[in-house]
């Protein structure tokens, strides 16, 4: 994993929004414009958190019938702590559909403790009153009642959330749109790119407000 960013440059990342992000990553040209973020099945819980970023820790887990043996997640926590700050837990439902939440009051609280901002997960969560109060993000594939047999299956691993490839120490950054990987090695690179990308676009708003707007005039901005 790349050497993480400090608070002030996680700071300056989080001042963009996802579309923002996406755009200026484009401008790069190291993964294809379909790559890199969740599909429309993950979304955001609590909106009104705004921008959440953090990097990877990532499990899996199921929970349609019991465990045939009793998993520890001691092995789990450890693995939490001692990721880079701040966190995000990425867990992968293996169940398909899935019919029971690994996340609700209980898991939200241990994994704040933890150091984690919130959580991404295909599957569902739950007491979303509690967590919503606990100031903790969740982006989920659903909303559910049980927790069923949920049991966690490994961690430290790959996992796909909504499509997308989360590997242990992935930049997540996601907020009202969805969830999106930032790759390590333009990261400190995208603010500048997203001022540019905001000034170009703002002279093109600018100029739609304006009593000067024409067609040719658009035409002079967008070749």
């Amino acid at each position: 994993m790349a050497t993480p960013l400090s608070a002030a440059e996680l700071d300056r990342l989080r001042r963009y929004d996802t579309p923002t992000i996406a755009n200026a990553i484009e401008t790069f040209d190291i993964r294809p414009r379909t790559a890199g973020f969740a599909s429309p099945s993950v979304r955001c819980i609590f909106p009104q958190f705004g921008t959440m970023i953090g990097y990877a820790v990532t499990a899996r887990c199921r929970a349609a019938l019991p465990a045939s043996q009793s998993y520890s997640r001691h092995g789990w926590w450890d693995a939490v702590a001692a990721a880079p700050a701040p966190r995000v837990a990425v867990i992968q439902d293996l169940d398909e559909p899935p019919v029971g939440a690994f996340w609700g009051e209980v898991q939200s609280n241990i994994h704040r403790a933890l150091g984690c901002v919130g959580a991404v997960t295909n599957g569902g969560v739950r007491d979303l009153r509690e967590v919503e109060a606990l100031g903790f993000q969740y982006y989920a594939g659903s909303v559910m009642v049980s927790h069923a047999y949920v049991t966690m299956v490994d961690y430290g691993t790959p996992v796909t959330i909504g499509g997308l490839e989360i590997r242990p120490g992935d930049l997540v950054h996601a907020d009202m749109h969805g969830v999106q990987v930032i790759p390590p090695e333009i990261a400190r690179q995208i603010p500048d790119a997203c001022e540019a990308i905001i000034a170009k676009e703002r002279t093109i708003i600018d100029l739609c407000g304006s009593p000067q707007f024409s067609v040719d005039a658009l035409k002079r901005l967008q070749p």
